[in-house]
């Protein structure tokens, strides 16, 4: 499974909801200033929770900008080991944007979000109904591109990893023929073709 990589822009955002990711795959990265000198008792108790798979980052320098070179950097080195790793930037800071629309065009998958709580996987709860499902299904495979899943089996392991694993394989069934039944997927000798809506 791709892994997520969440890298908190923290002189911009100081997230009150990490232990969101506490239940989730996530590799946290939170990017401190030079001249941060602290950081509140809830932020590390909950980066604690997440163990190994958090991590501080305190920049050296200062000056505009810094801070973003430092997330920018580690994004590049990230995505060299990992071209299939997903990004998530927390930052309010729209200077992000053309950097990450550069990245995207070269297939790393990479978003902005200025909360926690956008990441679209958190928002996929596996109570939803089945619209509610069908459409972060289409709203994720959109943003795949060209490397959309080819096969009945690989989409349905793709749908399984958004909603972090807990579907069944009924429920996998049911929603892969939701998608047949409305359309956006064509299935042929088990290889699938999409009419996603633009």
């Amino acid at each position: 499974m791709a892994t997520n990589y969440v890298l908190i822009d923290y002189e911009n955002v100081h997230p009150k909801n990490l232990e969101l990711l506490v239940e989730h795959p996530f590799k946290v990265f939170v990017f401190v200033g030079q001249n941060q000198a602290k950081v509140p008792f809830d932020l590390a108790d909950s980066m604690q929770l997440l163990g190994k798979d958090a991590k501080y980052i305190k920049i050296a320098g200062t000056g505009q900008n810094a801070l973003d070179f430092h997330i920018a950097y580690y994004v590049g080195q990230l995505a060299a080991k990992e071209p299939d790793a997903h990004f998530h930037i927390i930052s309010k800071d729209k200077g992000f944007d053309p950097l990450i629309r550069h990245l995207k065009e070269r297939k790393i998958r990479v978003r902005r979000e200025k909360d926690l709580g956008e990441i679209p996987l958190l928002q996929l709860p596996t109570k939803a109904s089945l619209d509610e499902k069908i459409s972060a299904i289409v709203k994720n495979l959109g943003g795949r591109g060209q490397s959309r899943p080819r096969k009945v089996r690989t989409l349905q392991n793709t749908i399984n990893s958004l909603f972090t694993k807990k579907l069944d394989q009924s429920e996998l069934n049911e929603l892969v023929d939701e998608m047949k039944k409305r359309k956006l997927i064509v299935v042929r000798q088990n290889n699938v073709s999409y009419k996603l809506p633009h």
